[in-house]
């Protein structure tokens, strides 16, 4: 069954004015996230990357975005994460005995279950900089890449109206599960989780050292969008203290 991708998101949610909000809570600074979404066409010529795609991502993090697909995501692992392929048979077994991820193959293809990734019925995954995307609209969700600082403030932010055990969520796998396939079956639950991601090594050559990856899946970013003002992030002394740190570092 493919997925369904077209989140549609409230017309008040402004992106110009949510960058205002952001610079303001984590100052001038700190990256701007990239909103991903799938789409019929292409908003830029695309190259084939092989390997990793996130090696894509940091032209994306300075301006150029990228349009991903079956032709130019050069691994296999990053095809089926993004639902353009199924996956590869041989995908648990390389997981477990070659890159000694997980214990078994068998602990493999329980976690790509639980994941339930679906094929896509679009054509296109683009990731843009935030300050180039005309809407929220139809986005799977925001990818923050994010210092430790930075992860405080996006963390307490994501709890600040959540007491679930899960609001923040850890779950190891590839860059390109933790960052697409996650945010893409939480919009199809309807959830309210976010995700901290980027711990795997075969992703980790392609962010800076000190960074990990935060992303907001549309349907809970609905939410959040009108309470990070209400948050610790705007004028609390104990926030504006990081906040100072994050503008001299």
């Amino acid at each position: 069954m493919p997925i369904h991708t077209s989140t549609r998101l409230t017309t008040t949610m402004d992106i110009s004015t949510f960058i205002t909000n952001y610079r303001e809570a984590f100052g001038a600074h700190a990256p701007l996230p990239l909103l991903f979404r799938y789409d019929d066409t292409p908003i830029a010529e695309t190259e084939k990357t092989n390997g990793c795609f996130f090696k894509r991502l940091h032209d994306v993090r300075q301006g150029q975005p990228a349009s991903l697909n079956a032709d130019n995501i050069g691994c296999g692992g990053g095809k089926f994460y993004t639902g353009f392929a199924p996956m590869n048979t041989y995908i648990p077994d390389f997981v477990s005995q070659k890159e000694h991820y997980k214990q078994t193959p068998e602990m493999v293809t329980g976690y790509i279950r639980d994941l339930d990734v679906r094929m896509t019925d679009k054509a296109f995954l683009n990731f843009m900089r935030l300050d180039q995307a005309p809407s929220f609209d139809h986005m799977e969700g925001l990818l923050f890449f994010a210092t430790p600082d930075i992860l405080s403030g996006l963390c307490a932010w994501a709890f600040y109206d959540n007491n679930d055990a899960d609001a923040v969520t850890t779950l190891f796998g590839s860059g390109c599960s933790t960052v697409v396939a996650t945010a893409v079956r939480e919009n199809r639950l309807k959830g309210k989780r976010t995700f901290i991601g980027l711990f795997d090594p075969s992703a980790r050559p392609y962010v800076g050292p000190d960074e990990l990856s935060f992303v907001i899946p549309a349907s809970r970013f609905t939410s959040m969008y009108d309470t990070m003002r209400q948050s610790c992030l705007f004028g609390t002394h104990a926030w504006n203290k990081v906040k100072t740190r994050i503008e001299h570092t």
